[in-house]
């Protein structure tokens, strides 16, 4: 499989008033042409600053991060970012909200609104397209930013959390979702999740973080379960819970580290 994202013995470290806090240390990572790939681990493990060396919101103290095998200097015209928060500018509605990206990216107004309403009704909201986010439930407000992000095409899609602040049910069905809009055209997808059976249903492979600070990857686990899926029912199968064990057993070292150094940075 060809790289989309490589990963080269990146480190980040950040001057404090307490000295240098180094966050990630040589990580070698990569990620696949049309791989979903998610990354689990405990509280602050650098999850998310992983998703920002890739976008170029950072750059690397050590060590280098590629797409397609070019070095990122900056933000990365192929790559998408679907933040935890919502990010939806309040004086737009949800079509000006999906449309805004295309507009920023030099289309005309009237021809990014049409793709806009093309990704409103992927997402199932052609009907919502003109309530603003005050308006829309905390499920709808992540698919009208889903739609945004898709809408300019990225190949590389980065999605910190996106699903967290949602109830369970709402969480499967962008879940599903998500999977559905996906197995159209397979972009690239680095997924940070906390929540292992939500990366276990969504991945082809899990990452585990080891605990912070200088964290790095300490496990790969390929997900062998069949596609597509539907999110509550492959997490009932006998292989799902028996990766989910699998896992869990090199994870629940980390998180209970992580708890630990916590502990010990309050006393």
């Amino acid at each position: 499989m060809r790289d989309a994202v490589t990963l080269r013995g990146a480190s980040l470290a950040f001057s404090t008033p307490q000295g240098r806090l180094e966050v990630v240390r040589e990580v070698d990572l990569s990620v696949g042409v049309g791989e979903f790939l998610c990354i689990v681990g405990p509280t602050g493990c650098g999850k998310s600053t992983l998703l920002n060396l890739v976008a170029g919101l950072l750059i690397p103290s050590v060590g280098s991060v590629l797409i397609d095998e070019t070095p990122v200097s900056g933000i990365h015209p192929a790559v998408g970012y679907l933040f935890q928060a919502d990010a939806l500018l309040p004086w737009r509605d949800a079509l000006g909200n999906v449309a805004a990206g295309l507009v920023f990216r030099g289309m005309p107004r009237k021809e990014a609104e049409a793709e806009a309403l093309v990704w409103l009704q992927r997402v199932g909201l052609a009907g919502a397209a003109r309530r603003f986010p005050h308006q829309l439930s905390g499920g709808m407000k992540k698919r009208v930013a889903l739609a945004q992000v898709l809408a300019v095409n990225p190949r590389i899609l980065l999605m910190d959390e996106p699903f967290s602040a949602l109830d369970v049910q709402t969480r499967a069905q962008m879940e599903n979702e998500l999977l559905r809009l996906w197995a159209q055209d397979r972009k690239s997808v680095i997924f940070i999740t906390h929540d292992l059976e939500e990366a276990i249903a969504l991945g082809d492979r899990v990452v585990v973080m080891s605990a912070g600070p200088a964290s790095r990857p300490i496990g790969s686990h390929v997900i062998d379960l069949p596609r597509p899926r539907e999110v509550e029912e492959i997490r009932m199968t006998p292989r799902f819970l028996e990766l989910q064990r699998q896992i869990w057993e090199q994870l629940r070292h980390e998180v209970h580290a992580g708890q630990a150094r916590t502990s010990a940075w309050t006393e």
